[in-house]
């Protein structure tokens, strides 16, 4: 199965707690990182080191929406912290979603939140590609 996933971090989280984060909400689905074949955030996280790290180590695309684009998406969990913080309910539902050209049916796995030794937190949803 292809995949897309969609990120949220605290700002200057650490790579390793977006690497554990992705693998734990893929464990969780039976799934692993060949699965991945993009991510995406919201254009306010397009100077988060760990994220765009991570898409150069793995050579995965990485898409970024405007907090207007992603508040469009119909999310099952939707967040009046993200709200009030990026400017739409949602940031890696939305994401995700926008990137697989598809809607909630296709989520495979509604915010997995994780926060890491360093106490930032992360959070990753993912869909599924058609």
């Amino acid at each position: 199965m292809k995949v897309v996933l969609g990120l949220g971090c605290d700002r200057n989280t650490p790579l390793q707690t977006l690497e554990d984060v992705i693998d734990l909400a893929l464990a969780s689905i039976n799934l692993n990182r060949h699965s991945i074949q993009q991510l995406a955030t919201i254009d306010k996280k397009n100077d988060e080191l760990a994220i765009l790290q991570l898409a150069e180590i793995h050579q995965w695309p990485l898409n970024f929406y405007t907090a207007e684009q992603l508040a469009q998406v119909e999310v099952p969990s939707p967040s009046a912290v993200v709200l009030k913080y990026m400017g739409t309910p949602s940031v890696s539902e939305a994401a995700a979603i926008l990137t697989a050209k598809t809607d909630m049916q296709d989520l495979l796995v509604e915010k997995f939140k994780h926060r890491g030794s360093d106490g930032k937190n992360a959070t990753v949803s993912i869909v599924k590609i058609i």
